[in-house]
């Protein structure tokens, strides 16, 4: 009988257990999204003997908690994807926000409440897609870091909502966007529902798409995408763009779940965003990530919110959590490039 030379036989275990450990970091999403709610499962059902997620209570105020983040996770996926990063997402969604809330003052009782809606959700996404186009063409056309070019415009929307605004909130008064903010239909949340829908479309555009494959290219090399004859410049200006109408969207959905429009609306999402994204499975190197892992990563920061409020731990340890599972995401991000034959300094 041969024997197996024990060489072949090493090799063996070291690429299975690469194999294994590559695995691991591509399924971290999951991973951590099981090992949470079964951690809260089980401390529900020890502590209160009841059950957590199973609740439909919980269940929808976990859906709720994600939507505001999801919505500005959408738009920073792809622009993550492509190698950038999108500081100004925050207050894009404030300014949307008071955008939104002052159009929608202007109009209501003067037209039809649906019309007053849509007239202020048009300008309101018009309003949102400046900030996203002036990015693009900071980062595409000036060639400046898409860090610095961002973080400029957050300054820019900040300052710019807070004077809009006044310093102070906008209250609206419009029974529909109440509705919308508020109501369910077939027991689901309405602002979840919206959620879903754009969702959706952001899937189909990144995974079948010709400009979602674009993306994917432009974050592997931008030279490589160059030489292959895509127009990189006008697909980063788009991708902010992007990015800035799902923060639009979301200000429009904040503003009707609290009948109010605040330029600081989407500061504290901010984090949760990259959060989302860098957790969903994206790499911050570009090049990958999916919007499948981006709704999971954005469900893992709702749990932890809502789950550490659920066992009467103090809400500030959910920065703590969330910046924990951040590191632990990049670490398992770079360990899955070396293992990959990537470089994780390029």
């Amino acid at each position: 009988m041969a024997s197996i030379p024990l060489d072949d036989t090493v090799s063996e275990r070291t690429t299975w257990a690469s194999s294994v450990r590559v695995w691991v970091a591509s399924m971290r999403a999951w991973i951590f999204f099981f090992a949470l709610v079964i951690g809260f499962e089980v401390w529900a059902r020890m502590e209160y003997h009841t059950t957590f997620l199973l609740n439909p209570f919980n269940a929808s105020s976990i859906a709720v908690f994600a939507v505001g983040p999801l919505l500005l996770a959408l738009g920073q996926t792809f622009v993550v994807i492509s190698g950038g990063i999108d500081l100004s997402v925050g207050f894009t969604m404030g300014f949307a926000a008071v955008v939104f809330s002052k159009i929608l003052n202007a109009t209501t009782g003067a037209v039809w409440d649906p019309l007053a809606f849509l007239l202020a959700a048009a300008v309101a996404l018009l309003a949102s897609a400046i900030p996203g186009l002036i990015n693009g063409l900071l980062i595409a056309k000036l060639r400046i870091p898409p860090f610095i070019g961002t973080l400029g415009m957050y300054g820019v929307a900040r300052g710019t909502a807070y004077l809009l605004a006044g310093g102070t909130t906008v209250p609206i008064s419009n029974p529909l966007v109440s509705f919308i903010g508020n109501g369910s239909l077939f027991s689901v949340p309405i602002t979840v529902l919206v959620t879903v829908v754009i969702t959706g479309a952001m899937m189909f555009l990144l995974s079948q798409s010709r400009f979602g494959q674009h993306v994917y290219a432009i974050g592997g090399s931008r030279q490589a995408s160059l030489r292959a004859g895509i127009n990189v410049a006008r697909n980063t200006v788009a991708l902010y763009v992007l990015s800035a109408l799902t923060a639009g969207i979301g200000g429009i959905l904040y503003t009707a779940r609290f009948t109010a429009g605040a330029a600081q609306a989407g500061e504290p999402l901010l984090l949760d965003s990259i959060a989302a994204v860098v957790i969903g499975g994206a790499s911050l190197f570009g090049g990958s990530g999916t919007i499948t892992g981006t709704v999971i990563g954005a469900l893992i920061i709702a749990i932890i919110q809502y789950g550490l409020v659920f066992v009467n731990v103090e809400p500030f340890w959910q920065f703590v959590a969330v910046g924990i599972v951040i590191i632990i995401s990049v670490l398992v991000d770079q360990t899955q490039k070396q293992l990959s034959g990537g470089r994780s300094d390029e």
